[in-house]
């Protein structure tokens, strides 16, 4: 995975945990027992090499967090990381997925493994023990652990230390309320030690330097006890063993917010109750891991094309009064096929009709395009064998599953 893309879903990480005790100037994280949060952002970025642009992307970010196992001093933090590039036809693809364990303490410092590679920024923010006046700074270490196995064979973190200067700038008024900014600047310079240059038997071109800076501006509520958003700018350059200059720079913007879990089972048996009074045939609903999922067989594409038939806009139209009893839950849209052709057009057909029908959904105005995600698996998972025509219809279908992990 591209260091950019691993960076720009765990920038926004340390929003979480964050929880102002009653006085504005003491800053302290707290944790209460199965809080579950959802942190999402956009990251605009560009890529250049050895100095010549390369090209743009739009990133869209999503991070799930399950707090347990409260101490008065920490906590765990059960994490889902996830982060889509904005594709050629203008939808997000659903990317690639991380899951992460770790405790935070009060102050903001992890405790974490070196098998989890999120989140990516770590001990930031880190607060002091003494009282915060407004206009008042203060220094706390920090690292970036960026995963580089893709790449460059890296197995482990590849772990770029930092020291990160705060500054409280007080209360301020934002979206009528009052908050309280700090801001957060650090620099990045790092030469990769001898005795941790891991020369793979993949690669040898490995990053030899690391350099950046990131500039951050957090709001912190103490109504709600968390950070409800932030903004950063940002670069990073990576110098690698070859000679060759990777460069990322951005800006990104992010909203943390409190979910509430859903009893998934009751909630799928109330569904598939008003799919039966709708009258909308081929269609059920279950409880699933993602959250609860509504599975559309039978669905009906002009012949081998993604192009929805007609009465298929229809009965979608009519799914999305349900989608909309759950505002704030993002949408995973899936596409599968029967086992008939290769297993590369069976792939790219299933990506592209479940492109189609998350295209379709954001055309209705059911959710923005930045909580719409897609994803393809061929016929990866037949609901029916491929044995019989009746079978195969089945298993061409696309399912719409509201996100709770």
């Amino acid at each position: 995975m591209k260091p950019s893309l691993q960076r720009a879903i765990a920038l926004t990480f340390f929003l979480i945990c964050g929880i102002f005790s009653v006085q504005a100037e003491v800053f302290r994280f707290k944790f209460a027992e199965g809080d579950s949060w959802r942190i999402n952002s956009v990251v605009l970025q560009t890529i250049s090499v050895n100095k010549i642009f390369s090209h743009t992307a739009e990133i869209t970010n999503r991070i799930t967090v399950q707090v347990s196992d409260v101490t008065e001093a920490s906590a765990q933090n059960t994490c889902t990381f996830m982060t889509s590039e904005r594709s050629s036809n203008r939808s997000f693809s659903w990317g690639r997925q991380y899951e992460s364990i770790f405790r935070r303490d009060k102050y903001g410092n992890y405790t974490i493994g070196d098998q989890y590679f999120m989140p990516v920024v770590r001990n930031v923010p880190v607060f002091p023990e003494k009282d915060i006046k407004p206009g008042e700074s203060w220094k706390a270490t920090g690292e970036e652990a960026h995963d580089l196995r893709d790449h460059f064979g890296i197995a482990t973190p590849f772990k770029v230390p930092f020291t990160a200067e705060y500054t409280y700038e007080g209360p301020v008024q934002r979206n009528g309320k009052t908050l309280h900014k700090i801001i957060v600047e650090y620099t990045l310079f790092f030469d990769t030690p001898v005795s941790e240059n891991p020369l793979s038997s993949t690669t040898e071109d490995i990053p030899v330097n690391t350099m950046g800076h990131s500039l951050q501006e957090l709001y912190w509520d103490n109504d709600l006890g968390m950070i409800p958003f932030y903004s950063e700018t940002y670069r990073i350059q990576l110098k690698l063993a070859s000679g060759t200059i990777l460069e990322f720079k951005g800006t990104a913007n992010a909203t943390v917010t409190e979910t509430k879990l859903m009893d998934r089972e009751k909630e799928a048996r109330e569904m598939n109750e008003e799919l039966t009074r709708l009258g909308i045939t081929d269609t059920t609903a279950r409880a699933s891991d993602e959250g609860i999922t509504i599975s559309m067989e039978k669905i009906q594409f002009e012949p081998d094309s993604a192009r929805l038939m007609p009465t298929e806009k229809d009965k979608i139209t009519r799914i999305a009064a349900l989608l909309e009893r759950y505002p704030d839950k993002e949408l995973l849209i899936t596409g599968h096929t029967a086992l008939a052709g290769t297993a590369g057009a069976r792939q790219k057909l299933s990506e592209e009709r479940a492109e189609a029908v998350a295209h379709f959904i954001v055309l209705m105005g059911v959710r923005s395009e930045y909580s719409v995600y897609s994803r393809g698996f061929g016929a990866e998972k037949p609901v029916a064998p491929n044995d019989t025509e009746i079978n195969r219809s089945r298993n061409r279908r696309v399912e719409i599953t509201i996100l709770e992990k």
